[in-house]
């Protein structure tokens, strides 16, 4: 389209990580579903939040106002209301400290996820080796 040329792209399908996980990325719009949550928050990139159903409302009201890393669309929803919130988000001081915020989480799942004595990992091998590897498991 003639109008979104230079500014934009439009596809069907893309690595939504590969995406977050790119340097130019400044935000994030998104539902909130729990897997778009954590490559958001995995990758230190704040959102935009419009959530539908589900799980969504929860993450939403996590994102917002437990862990500083989003800000929630109205219900209400106008082009100007999503433009301010965007504006917020890359230019405002709102949207600095939710960068920091982004990249704070960024670095706990990476701690979590990364290295042997990250939490993550650990509960993964006690997961295997209480339940899975257990006798009473065993055929």
């Amino acid at each position: 389209m003639a109008v979104t040329r230079e500014k934009g792209f439009l596809a069907s399908w893309c690595p939504q990580e590969e995406v977050l996980a790119h340097p130019s990325i400044g935000g994030f719009l998104t539902h909130c579903g729990w897997n778009s949550t954590l490559e958001s928050i995995s990758k230190g990139v704040p959102m935009v939040i419009w959530p539908f159903f589900a799980e969504q409302q929860t993450n939403c009201w996590c994102c917002c106002a437990k862990w500083g890393v989003g800000m929630e669309i109205d219900n209400d929803v106008k082009r100007d209301g999503v433009e301010l919130l965007v504006t917020k988000l890359m230019d405002g001081e709102k949207g600095k400290e939710m960068k920091k915020r982004a990249m704070e989480w960024k670095k706990l799942a990476e701690d979590a996820t990364e290295t042997p004595s990250g939490s993550s990992v650990l509960n993964l091998d006690k997961l295997v080796n209480q339940v899975l590897l257990s006798p009473r498991h065993s055929t």
